[in-house]
């Protein structure tokens, strides 16, 4: 049997070798976006359409299993659809789909399993599949500095979180939260706010 020490180098090889894997994809693919900040990682499996609408700013982590969606033409507004600031960390199987505009500031810290929209898909006629209908308007999503979202948290179109808000796990956010808010629940509610 393996001792402990022999046990804890294999996993430091493994660590290391799947963050070389990752950064060197990342530097890799880093042009193929709108922009893409020094020291940021997409941890694989990742997937990403619309690159060239998605800007990532510096030393953020994007954890494995995300999937990074722009579905606008960046080159007609020349601006990125998908925004993600500076120091952002985001855990894994996140997904973030945008045709208008997700912009989530810097420091923002995700659980895993988020899921961020600026849409949703149209279902008003009962004579074609949903997935036939398209995608309702856009309405922009905003998450503000140093807010952090729990595990499994949906954020809907039109819905800004404010700075350094908290939302509780498996909580579906549908209107504002102030800033300093502490909310949860499906609709998301204020609970409390973070005293000074």
């Amino acid at each position: 049997m393996p001792s402990l020490s022999a046990g804890r180098c294999v996993l430091g090889l493994y660590r290391l070798g799947t963050n070389l894997r990752n950064r060197i994809f990342s530097n890799s693919v880093a042009s193929a976006f709108h922009e893409f900040g020094r020291g940021s990682t997409l941890q694989l499996p990742t997937t990403v359409w619309g690159e060239a609408g998605i800007s990532v700013g510096k030393k953020v982590h994007i954890g494995p299993a995300s999937w990074l969606l722009c579905l606008a033409d960046p080159i007609e507004s020349g601006k990125p659809v998908i925004e993600i600031g500076d120091g952002c960390s985001m855990a894994g199987n996140i997904t973030i789909t945008a045709i208008s505009s997700v912009c989530i500031e810097s420091g923002v810290l995700f659980g895993r399993n988020v899921h961020i929209s600026d849409h949703a898909h149209e279902f008003r006629s009962l004579d074609k599949p949903i997935l036939e209908q398209g995608v309702t308007t856009a309405k922009p999503v905003r998450i503000c500095q140093g807010a952090w979202l729990g595990q499994g948290v949906v954020v809907c179109p039109g819905v800004t979180i404010g700075r350094n808000s908290v939302i509780g796990a498996n909580s579906v956010v549908k209107s504002d939260i102030p800033a300093g808010a502490v909310a949860a629940g499906a609709p998301a509610k204020v609970i409390r706010m973070i005293s000074q």
